[in-house]
């Protein structure tokens, strides 16, 4: 309850969420307001917001419906968001509680691997993925989660290293429970809390590295994507800007939105701002 506390004492932590509830506001709300397929054709190209009362954010250089893309997107890159950072955070955590409960050679090996992973920069091996094996939206989220895995393993051994010697795992030990319980049981609860704080991270930069691959005309051109309302627009840029400005206007305020609460649970649930 204290934690609830000072989450909503904090304006921009409320804003975040407020902001996450408007974009889940759209995602639930785009079958009952737009029923048809967002892609199909719906008029003519290129009308601009408000020119057309069937069209109140207007329609891109294809003729389809800008509203209706955007409110069936805001599904797509919360769920993007929500399973790419799934992926990453059991892969990471597997990964950094291994590594710093057992240390040693295990340790050395696993970070060794991590360290392989982070040679490349995020996008360069999500290209690399994407290449080898195709870019529908499935392959791309799982490509997004493996990419994004190394920085919460890192942050899970650390913690793991903090946890592992003190004297509640300790008691543990000599009570006779077991390796596996004792990572999962009795020190992953307690090394959870930064780790779900960084999983907003996680979410926020899943997301747009979904648009870039879709701006990038790599993801897959079949679904409702924000990122492929911007690619759309990338050839009427200097005409009719709002194609591509609209999209990403969404994906601004999402990706706040994940970031601000994120940044509210690390203030929430911080030890040491307590009795700030």
């Amino acid at each position: 309850m204290a934690a609830f506390r000072r989450y909503f004492r904090n304006p921009s932590a409320v804003l975040g969420l407020v902001l996450l509830i408007a974009v889940l506001g759209l995602a639930l709300s785009a079958d009952l307001l737009f029923p048809r397929d967002p892609l199909a054709l719906a008029g003519r190209p290129l009308q601009w917001p408000l020119d057309n009362p069937r069209f109140w954010l207007g329609t891109d250089n294809s003729g389809r419906d800008i509203a209706a893309q955007i409110f069936h997107g805001a599904r797509l890159s919360l769920l993007i968001g929500v399973v790419a950072t799934s992926i990453a955070i059991a892969l990471g955590v597997l990964v950094g509680a291994l590594a710093g409960y057992y240390g040693g050679l295990v340790d050395d090996a696993l970070m060794r691997i991590t360290d392989a992973f982070q040679t490349l920069p995020n996008f360069l091996l999500l290209l690399l993925l994407i290449a080898v094996f195709g870019s529908r939206i499935e392959t791309v989220v799982i490509a997004i989660g493996i990419v994004s895995w190394p920085a919460p393993a890192r942050l899970t051994r650390a913690e793991f290293l903090s946890l592992r010697g003190r004297e509640f795992v300790q008691a543990a030990r000599l009570a006779g429970l077991r390796d596996l319980r004792l990572i999962f049981r009795e020190i992953l609860p307690n090394a959870l809390p930064p780790i779900i704080v960084y999983a907003s991270v996680v979410m926020a930069t899943a997301i747009l590295l979904e648009s870039a691959l879709a701006f990038l005309n790599l993801s897959d051109p079949n679904v409702s994507s924000w990122g492929n309302l911007i690619g759309q627009g990338r050839g009427v840029l200097r005409s009719e800007w709002y194609v591509s400005a609209i999209p990403g206007f969404a994906i601004l305020l999402t990706v706040l939105a994940v970031s601000l609460v994120g940044q509210g649970l690390n203030d929430a649930l911080n030890p040491r701002l307590a009795d700030q």
